[in-house]
């Protein structure tokens, strides 16, 4: 099985729905960080992409049509070479400032509470915001910039025609046309709210 789809959009740009959707589409499973969660042995291999060094790709990804999400998106490059017939979907939000808003009062709160993280785990997370994000990714003003200058990257090098940007609002059309596949006859999944997210991690139920 090899990816029909790369996610280079970042967290919280509608990642988990599209998660959802892109499963609906293909009938298979799609890669996301909470499968990282669930699979402990895939966290060297993302460890191993964050230090240059060589990765089992297909091993990470084996069983999978799709991969969303951190930390597939800081690997876009390499995976679309690596799987030449996928799409890359873009995802973001309507500005830096909104996507600044829900990260921080998820992603990033639930990362500073590294005592809930196994060692490895923590180290994964880390250094890939380190080597393909910005060290300074708690402060507003870096990881605005972080997060801006990854999507321009992602369409300066990924070619139109394989190039899919989209939006939370824009539900099925972008993706299904680009797959070359029915829009389903169900509305679009929506899943993962900020809400949702802090009660899933135990954060306090809104942002201090």
């Amino acid at each position: 099985m090899s990816l029909q789809v790369i996610g280079a959009g970042v967290g919280r740009t509608g990642t988990h729905s599209l998660k959802l959707a892109v499963e609906r589409l293909l009938g298979a499973p799609c890669y996301h960080m909470l499968e990282v969660f669930e699979r402990p042995d895939d966290v060297e291999q993302w460890r191993r992409a964050s230090r240059g060094e060589e990765v089992d790709w297909d091993r990470v990804f084996g069983g999978y049509t799709a991969a969303v999400d951190w930390p597939t998106a800081a690997y876009y490059d390499v995976l679309m070479e690596l799987y030449p017939d996928a799409i890359v979907l873009l995802s973001t939000r309507r500005n830096a400032e909104e996507w600044w808003t829900s990260a921080s009062s998820t992603i990033f709160a639930a990362i500073d509470r590294v005592s809930d993280f196994p060692p490895a785990m923590e180290q994964m997370i880390f250094e890939m915001l380190d080597a393909r994000f910005t060290p300074d990714w708690r402060e507003k003003g870096a990881s605005m910039a972080a997060y801006l200058l990854h999507n321009d990257e992602v369409r300066m090098h990924v070619p139109s025609d394989r190039l899919v940007e989209w939006q939370p609002d824009d539900g099925w059309g972008p993706i299904c046309d680009a797959l070359g596949l029915p829009q389903p006859d169900e509305p679009f999944p929506h899943a993962n709210s900020a809400a949702e997210f802090r009660a899933m991690t135990g954060l306090d139920p809104t942002p201090s």
